[in-house]
């Protein structure tokens, strides 16, 4: 069952990197227009692993709600997931030699946007301590929204090849996209529930109207 949904997880992943790599106001921002081909290939690349570690950092999170046998379960559905984007690919004809460079690159990505997690939680902290006093509510709205803003801005500057200045509305926008994907798949996973997420969201948007002031 954990590699049938790992599967479904990958793919779903694919696609709405396959969107975000299409919408009009991403290319303009990434310049994908001026290009070569290569490079296109590797931004797609970039955004297709930063959704599928999205997934593995959600399945990982402490505070993803579920009972102890639902824990397990995610912690397997979390190992199948690498492996089921590269049977993926040798699915599409990938040949085996590729395959094994996308291990390592869904491996070395993982473990960056993971390391990286702390540093965002820490600024995150920073940013709503100073505006009012940090209680529970606030610190869990920081830890549900900690993946989505690791993977976003890991990705961003690994898209603009670390050149991320005066950049802020395509992370703006990568932001939005990798939310919305990460709000989809936790509300299944938590079986429907959306209160906390409301609340988060609303802090992504506040996020958002910082990061357009700058």
């Amino acid at each position: 069952m954990a590699d049938t949904t790992a599967a479904g997880l990958v793919e779903a992943a694919a696609g709405s990197a396959f969107q975000l790599f299409r919408d009009k106001k991403f290319r303009r921002l990434a310049a994908i227009e001026q290009l070569s081909q290569e490079e296109r290939d590797r931004i797609f690349n970039e955004l297709v692993v930063a959704l599928v570690v999205l997934i593995m950092l959600l399945l990982e999170a402490p505070d993803l709600h579920g009972a102890g046998e639902f824990r397990g379960y995610l912690a397997t559905l979390n190992k199948s997931i690498p492996k089921a984007h590269v049977d993926q690919l040798r699915s599409l004809g990938v040949e085996t030699n590729h395959l094994q460079d996308w291990e390592k690159f869904i491996g070395m990505r993982y473990e960056e946007y993971a390391r990286d997690r702390h540093n965002v939680r820490a600024a995150a902290m920073q940013i709503e301590s100073a505006e009012k006093r940090l209680d529970l509510d606030g610190l869990s709205k920081i830890q549900m929204l900690v993946p989505v803003q690791a993977v976003a801005i890991g990705c961003h500057h690994h898209i603009c090849r670390g050149e991320t200045e005066g950049r802020d509305d395509l992370l703006t926008l990568m932001l939005r996209s990798l939310f919305q994907f990460y709000v989809e798949l936790r509300v299944r996973l938590e079986g429907g529930r959306i209160t906390p997420l409301t609340r988060a969201r609303m802090a992504v948007m506040r996020l958002l109207r910082r990061m357009g002031k700058r």
